[in-house]
């Protein structure tokens, strides 16, 4: 990779002259927590030499015109969600904290959006728009400590993109921030363009790597009225995973569709506490929510899908309460109780392949020393592997998930699947990224980089390898 300069005292000076000397971070206990994000390893840990907080768009242009003055890597840091390694700062440099431009600026409801500055938090946003009987629907599992940006930024997913897509969805446009310290508008309000290239599609999910987004323009909907939750409990896992067809073919439009093998059933009910959780010891979960428009749609819907969930073998149906998706939302929390070191996989593959690959892949774990949990949205096609490291050596830990790594992600290729649906691939995957992708798209993506960051100080040692 590009060797980059270190952060000096005349910088140093400059960023507090423009920020103010309270908002540039030096001293170790102050920016040693910026040395990771979710990831729990210390060998992949990299301390950042200063970490700054710009409290508006122009302040965020100045940062990165020093950086490109001084040959300094940039890497933005949100709320520090990533399961990736994005928020890493791997070359070192500057880490920028986005999180004094939180504020939600403009909510129109008769228009139907929602402006805001990018570290404003997601559930902020949620609960602004359920406010005034509205929805925003982006929602990842992140949500109580994730920012609007780096949804973006990340393309990120979660429980309801069965329904209503992921984050790309929900956004009109946004303010950026280029490689070069320049702000430019890309998207705005429009049901349809084909004014040039669509450059805000290009952006979102781009890891950070093509432009610091500050403002977000958001979609927002009417906010269906009813809403029930239903938790299917199988206690055989092919029988489980076969309901997801079933329920996608039968008009029932889910807006979830959530799947939990036992060992995270067992696992999050010890890491929320909740220690009467339906069927602990053998409990498979579907969870499936749907939302309607009208109490009859509801009703309706609710006596289809028990019919359905019965039929395929479900043991008991019940009511899904909010302690059940309090366990869903902590599967990756809870790791934690089996080991301090572990990896969350985020495979998708084609929604009709998904419970094959559950299937499959429950079986290639078998063959490996450590323990291999199973969670997804199993109505997108995007599952969730939890690799802890238990009862094995630093060695023979590396050596053997590379192993798991290649024969897992040369079987989703072969499905047409790829190596993350929601989390990214930041420098966690990096080297599967140059190693499954197809040559020339990988090539196409590096000239893109190039030509957007010529002196590549954005998010550096992230998604693919540059020189």
């Amino acid at each position: 990779m590009k060797e980059y300069a270190k952060v000096n005292d005349e910088m140093l000076k400059e960023l507090s002259a423009i920020l103010g000397s309270e908002h540039v971070l030096t001293k170790k206990e102050k920016i040693e927590k910026y040395q990771t994000d979710e990831e729990t390893d210390p060998r992949r840990f990299h301390m950042p030499e200063a970490v700054v907080l710009p409290g508006n768009t122009e302040e965020v242009a100045c940062v990165v015109k020093l950086c490109n003055k001084y040959n300094v890597p940039i890497t933005v840091r949100s709320g520090g969600t990533s399961l990736a390694g994005g928020a890493i700062p791997v070359c070192g440099g500057i880490v920028l904290l986005m999180e004094r431009m939180n504020k939600i600026i403009e909510l129109n409801k008769k228009s139907l959006y929602l402006i805001a500055e990018a570290g404003a938090k997601t559930i902020d946003i949620q609960q602004k728009a359920n406010e005034e009987g509205l929805l925003y629907a982006g929602d990842p599992c992140s949500a109580d400590s994730c920012q609007i940006g780096a949804n973006l930024a990340t393309n990120a997913g979660g429980a309801k993109a069965v329904r209503y897509g992921v984050t790309r969805n929900q956004v009109y446009g946004f303010e950026m921030v280029t490689t070069m310290g320049e702000i430019v508008e890309l998207g705005t309000r429009l049901k349809k363009c084909t004014t040039g290239y669509c450059m805000e599609q290009l952006v979102m999910g781009s890891e950070g790597t093509l432009g610091i987004i500050t403002k977000v323009i958001l979609k927002l909907l009417p906010k269906p009225p009813y809403k029930f939750d239903l938790l299917a409990i199988f206690d055989d896992h092919d029988k489980a995973v076969d309901l997801v067809p079933l329920i996608l073919a039968a008009d029932i439009n889910p807006t979830s569709l959530e799947h939990m093998d036992n060992p995270n059933v067992r696992y999050t009910a010890q890491y929320t506490e909740f220690t009467e959780a339906p069927h602990y010891e053998d409990g498979i979960y579907i969870i499936v929510t749907v939302e309607c428009f009208s109490e009859d749609e509801m009703d309706m819907k609710m006596e289809k899908l028990d019919e359905i969930c019965s039929e395929a073998g479900a043991i008991e149906v019940l009511e899904a309460d909010d302690r059940i998706w309090n366990m869903r939302r902590n599967c990756q929390e809870s790791a934690r109780l089996q080991s301090l070191v572990s990896i969350t996989d985020d495979i998708v593959v084609p929604v009709d392949k998904i419970a094959d690959v559950i299937k499959d892949v429950s079986k290639i774990a078998e063959k490996y020393p450590f323990p291999v949990r199973f969670n997804a949205h199993i109505g997108d096609g995007n599952c969730h592997l939890i690799i802890s490291k238990c009862n094995v050596t630093n060695e023979e830990w590396e050596t053997e998930v590379e192993k798991f790594h290649d024969e897992v992600y040369k079987y989703v290729y072969s499905l047409g699947g790829r190596l993350a649906g929601e989390h990214g691939i930041g420098c966690k995957k990096i080297d599967y990224m140059e190693k499954f992708t197809n040559p020339v798209e990988l090539d196409l993506m590096k000239r893109i980089k190039k030509a957007w960051d010529p002196n590549l100080i954005l998010n550096p040692g992230k998604l693919f390898y540059m020189q």
